[in-house]
């Protein structure tokens, strides 16, 4: 009994330190491989085809024409909405006020990025060009955010900040490019009206935020009624929550300056002495809950979304696609997996993701358009670059709409080459950083 206590504070402190998104991640991922190729492989495969539904009457909003989702396409189609509201939010705020609110301070993350996905898509054109393997070229694009900064925060305070705000910014870009990718390239046939209701909701929602309406929950009814129309559309489903995320309104309702004002008056009327009775009168009560309505209205909507959600979406939404995803099925022709799509794909990871970003970031400082960011060097930039290549998340999504049910034995190459440049770009990036950050 002496030792408990011992164990459980040295347990929680090595889960809150170290056990981040990204490790969850991965051993999700290595779970998903195992059970995909052990005997209960057939019951992993047949979960994720069972039908779900949500019904009123003859509707069903968990339907795509007229046929119920099956689970992998709910998580897929709805919970990565739900991902890529987050992603939305996240670089409104980034633009808003972030490292991406001015040109100076988005040249050098943005130029980066160009570089990042730009050259692995022609590393993997060299490997895959042919049709349909070279339908995966935009698979290597991406760079998971919770993964590399989830490697990144191992290396504790060595690690200086600018190289976290560098490696953040660019990822963000990243994100943005695998959502222009999605959009234009990942479209099926298009049925205009669903496309327009979708865009006419999409414009009043902007429209409420103009006139400074905050309710969050009328965001939420229209985003899924948007979310509806885009699944209808033939436009990707996930590019709903994308654009309902740049309506959700970024400026607090009480700036801070009144907030604290509010609550010196308050403070006012409350006994300094201790001895003094617990019991609060009405006047003190109406008082504190005046206080408490302040205080949700002093911290913007965007923030407090993206603050309810960051967990949901951290250690929810993504180790549940990751498990439906990631389940690499090796069979009985173990060759077939070592196709050019997974050799394509782990080459545009580990060698595009570095040169790109290393080489776009030194034409950038070379041309003096932009500076490195304090404190960080030629050697930590290489490192990061090096850690750009894990994709995993967004790779796997990108993977799945490129090949999907039509070419399952080149899915599967392609998840066999993620999971291994993410991997191996993941350790190199980890090992090169701790040998030249300062101890």
């Amino acid at each position: 009994m002496a030792n408990r206590r011992p164990f459980n504070t040295a347990f929680m402190s090595f889960f809150r330190h170290y056990v981040n998104g990204g490790i969850i991640l991965m051993i999700v991922a290595v779970l998903a491989m195992v059970i995909a190729n052990s005997p209960l492989s057939e019951l992993y495969v047949d979960l994720w085809n069972y039908p779900i539904s949500l019904q009123i009457g003859d509707f069903n909003l968990f339907s795509h024409h007229g046929r119920p989702l099956t689970l992998a396409a709910f998580i897929n189609d709805a919970l990565m909405a739900v991902f890529f509201f987050h992603v939305g939010l996240e670089i409104k705020r980034e633009v808003l006020v972030g490292d991406l609110s001015t040109v100076r301070k988005a040249s050098l993350p943005v130029l980066a990025a160009m570089g990042g996905m730009i050259v692995p898509v022609i590393c993997y054109l060299t490997i895959a060009h042919t049709s349909p393997e070279s339908r995966g070229a935009a698979i290597p694009m991406a760079t998971d955010i919770a993964f590399s900064l989830g490697v990144l925060s191992l290396l504790g305070k060595r690690v200086p900040f600018g190289l976290k705000i560098f490696l953040t910014a660019f990822a963000v870009v990243d994100d943005i490019g695998g959502i222009l990718v999605i959009a234009f390239f990942y479209t099926s046939e298009i049925d205009f009206f669903y496309l327009l209701t979708a865009l006419v909701l999409f414009l009043l929602l902007l429209v409420a935020n103009k006139k400074g309406i905050y309710a969050i929950w009328l965001y939420i009814i229209g985003g899924i009624v948007i979310w509806y129309m885009f699944l209808q559309s033939g436009v990707h489903a996930t590019i709903a929550g994308v654009l309902v995320a740049f309506t959700i309104p970024a400026r607090p309702q009480i700036n801070i300056g009144k907030y604290m004002d509010r609550i010196r008056e308050g403070v006012k009327h409350f006994p300094k002495d201790e001895s003094e009775s617990i019991i609060l009168s009405r006047d003190q009560i109406h008082r504190l809950k005046n206080i408490e309505a302040a205080s949700n209205r002093v911290i913007s909507p965007l923030q407090f979304v993206e603050d309810r959600l960051h967990g949901v979406v951290s250690y929810f939404i993504m180790p549940l696609f990751a498990f439906v995803n990631a389940g690499i099925v090796f069979g009985s022709d173990i060759d077939s997996l070592f196709g050019v799509v997974a050799f394509a794909v782990a080459f545009g990871l580990i060698v595009g993701k570095f040169i790109g970003i290393f080489s776009f970031t030194w034409l950038t400082v070379r041309l003096k358009i932009a500076s490195l960011p304090p404190k960080v060097d030629w050697r930590s930039v290489a490192g990061v670059a090096m850690l750009s290549g894990v994709g995993f998340t967004v790779s796997l999504f990108i993977a799945n709409l490129s090949f999907g049910a039509d070419h399952p034995e080149l899915l599967n190459q392609a998840k066999l080459g993620i999971v291994a440049g993410s991997l191996i770009s993941g350790l190199l990036g980890y090992f090169t950083l701790s040998r030249v950050l300062p101890k």
